[in-house]
């Protein structure tokens, strides 16, 4: 149990790029991966804009013939992890690889792929059904392929946490590695539902914006001027190694993985319970066990996500949990630039976090024009910020009043 779990690689893919430096380079130049969506024809929805993964070719990994057998998040939970495997340099050979485990999640799954699924069985019938259909929509397949490929064969498990997905994954992996149970996991999420029943069924909710006409400025976190939040797609996968492990081998050492906290609003569906509850224990939880005091933290990736229930009781748990230093800790939200990529924005957002300690940029909350009333966290409006960052929190809540928190801390 005192083992500790450090980060070696980074995989993200994300509407801003394909691959971490390109995600990273986004982040840090301010820009919106929005823009209206191309996956589908729109006409007759009230939202048409997202935030889509442009370019992204899964051939590398996968030969075609076997790509066509996998939903989109599958593919993308396939690409990160080949990448962050590549970032961190481990290789899964028959010597290690029952210590080696897979743990990648997804909110929703594959949406795409049933579907088509569905309108293939409406038009031709149920023998046109394909045989690869389930396995390639269910959520676990992403840990499952990633462990086929790779050869490992510790811990293979997916999350389905909805929106504390990959959060979850990673802290989930972490205990795991310090239990024992691997010494390697390559962790984190993934999500691609920019398709019809997904956006109708948020749009309903009147969750989503409808800045159809300015897609750029449409997600824009603790402005009163918000309507909602920009769906998104993509994956953030990073790999974790018990510290000596990583030691040993001469590994890069991005940041160790100090703290973890899970809690239940235990309130609603959908909205979090107004007094923050959940949200003020979770930070409070994974400070504790990384021994921290609130004062220690110099940044947090806030959920962030443009609604103005969220975004509300994130700011009040920041100001419960830290108090006097909560005007002086840095809280950004990249959702402002990603949009929110659902089960796979805990990964993504983490590896951010990462990337802020290892290159001294804080990345920024654009299109915060006009703060809430009374909001004065410094919330790095509209540009990156240079600052040393030793100890980042990222936060993840979701639906059915879950939620998720990391620590990470410079090495």
């Amino acid at each position: 149990m005192n083992r500790r779990v450090v980060v070696t690689g980074l995989g993200l893919i994300s509407p801003l790029g394909i691959g971490t430096q390109a995600t990273w380079e986004g982040l840090v130049a301010g820009r919106s991966g929005a823009g209206p969506i191309t996956l589908f024809d729109t006409e007759g929805f009230a939202v048409r804009i997202a935030c889509e993964v442009d370019g992204f070719n899964v051939s590398p990994w996968l030969e075609p013939k076997e790509a066509r057998k996998f939903d989109r998040f599958v593919h993308f939970a396939v690409g990160a992890s080949h990448m962050a495997l590549e970032d961190s340099g481990l290789k899964i050979t028959e010597a290690n690889a029952e210590r080696v485990g897979v743990v990648i999640g997804s909110g929703i799954g594959g949406f795409p792929l049933i579907e088509r699924t569905y309108e293939k069985l409406l038009k031709r019938g149920p023998k046109r059904v394909s045989p690869f259909f389930i396995p390639g929509s269910i959520i676990n397949m992403c840990s499952g392929l990633v462990s086929i490929q790779t050869g490992a064969k510790g811990p293979n498990m997916a999350t389905c946490t909805a929106c504390s997905t990959s959060a979850h994954a990673i802290g989930d992996a972490t205990l795991y590695i310090r239990h024992g149970y691997a010494d390697a996991i390559i962790a984190g999420g993934a999500e691609a539902v920019i398709c019809p029943s997904p956006l109708g069924g948020f749009a309903s909710m009147r969750a989503l914006s409808t800045r159809n006409d300015d897609p750029e400025r449409a997600s824009r976190p603790w402005d009163r001027d918000r309507d909602g939040f920009v769906i998104g797609e993509g994956a953030g996968v990073v790999i974790l190694e018990e510290y000596e492990h990583a030691k040993r081998r001469g590994a890069p050492i991005l940041g160790e993985v100090v703290g973890f906290g899970m809690t239940s609003d235990a309130f609603h569906i959908s909205a979090p319970s107004e007094d923050a509850d959940g949200a003020i224990r979770v930070m409070r939880m994974a400070l504790g066990e990384a021994g921290l005091n609130p004062e220690d933290v110099d940044y947090i990736n806030a959920h962030g996500t443009s609604t103005p229930a969220g975004d509300g009781v994130e700011t009040l748990a920041v100001k419960k949990v830290f108090g006097r230093h909560a005007q002086s800790v840095m809280v950004s939200s990249t959702k402002s630039m990603t949009g929110h990529l659902l089960g796979g924005s805990g990964g993504l957002e983490f590896g951010i976090s990462v990337l802020t300690i290892n290159r001294g940029v804080v990345p920024p909350t654009i299109n915060l024009d006009h703060p809430d009333e009374g909001d004065d966290l410094d919330h790095v409006p509209h540009t990156a910020r240079d600052a040393r960052v030793n100890v980042a929190l990222s936060n993840s809540f979701g639906f059915g009043g879950t939620n998720a928190c990391l620590v990470v801390r410079k090495v």
